[in-house]
């Protein structure tokens, strides 16, 4: 099966969820990957994640070409685990992202709507921000199904 891949996209599996970080070069999205690696996550995909419908959810997993490969910036690539798992939601880093959510944002991906928070990144406390984030404004984990 032909697997789309989204580009321009980093994703680390959080709790079992995938929350995608998404953003124009430059902006940090691995900066936020590797910080919230190092709180426990486990890297998807750096810059781009492979996608695909299994039921009702969206399923992120690694990128055939650069699975388990992530820059760090000044010091080059290196290799970390992988995972995938269901997107529960996408961070737009925008440094000029409101403070406070005011509006309810969502996209239509593969026909699952993934809900989509504007996220300004950069500061020291960001990877925790991100956790609530997926917490507060996630999808739920996909209930398994119940096989007899």
């Amino acid at each position: 099966m032909n697997r789309p891949v989204l580009a321009n996209v980093t994703g680390v599996v959080i709790d079992g969820r995938t929350l995608l970080i998404e953003g124009s070069p430059g902006t940090g999205k691995s900066t936020l990957a590797l910080a919230l690696i190092d709180r426990g996550a486990t890297l998807v995909g750096d810059d781009a994640v492979r996608i695909a419908r299994e039921g009702d959810a969206l399923v992120a997993s690694p990128p055939p070409n650069t699975a388990g490969l992530i820059e760090v910036r000044n010091v080059g690539i290196v290799e970390l685990p992988v995972a995938e798992g269901p997107v529960g939601l996408i961070l737009a880093l925008d440094p000029a992202a409101p403070r406070f959510p005011v509006a309810s944002a969502s996209r239509d991906i593969e026909g699952v709507v993934i809900p989509v928070l504007p996220f300004a990144p950069g500061d020291a406390v960001q990877a925790l921000r991100a956790e609530h984030a997926l917490r507060l404004h996630g999808l739920p984990l996909p209930k398994a199904d119940k096989k007899a």
